[in-house]
């Protein structure tokens, strides 16, 4: 039997797009593994984020749940939860290293600038224009 015509591009169609696929999935499965790998310290980076979340879970109230849910919105829902997580870990670094006793606003939005790559960086801003927050105070972290 031999494939010709429209079966045997319609067969080459579905190897190239599970192919594509594929990859495409093994790369973020990849990069959670190295995520996951330990450290010089012995901790991962999931582990650290955990760590910060746990030590200031007390600080979170409904209101900084709230802004932090509000400014996560600009991400595709698939990785919100994931996004929140890194997000609310370099927070929780932020309120540790400084000792702080109560949460403010000016908190989460510089969490949020050092957690995000520069790219998403753009989008951080317009949020931060429709919500009406004057982002100048912030402008040194934007550049870190």
């Amino acid at each position: 039997m031999e494939l010709s015509g429209w079966f045997l591009w319609f067969i080459l169609f579905w190897v190239v797009v599970l192919v594509g696929l594929f990859a495409i999935g093994g790369y973020f499965m990849f990069r959670k593994f190295l995520k996951s790998m330990p450290k010089e310290d012995g901790l991962s980076d999931l582990n650290w984020e955990e760590y910060y979340v746990d030590k200031t879970i007390h600080l979170w109230g409904d209101e900084e749940k709230a802004m932090l849910n509000e400014l996560v919105q600009p991400v595709p829902d698939l990785f919100r939860p994931v996004a929140k997580q890194k997000i609310a870990g370099r927070i929780g670094q932020v309120l540790l290293e400084e000792k702080v006793k109560k949460m403010k606003l000016e908190h989460i939005i510089r969490g949020y600038i050092l957690a995000t790559p520069k790219r998403d960086h753009k989008f951080l801003r317009k949020k931060l224009a429709e919500m009406e927050i004057d982002v100048r105070p912030y402008e040194r972290y934007f550049e870190q």
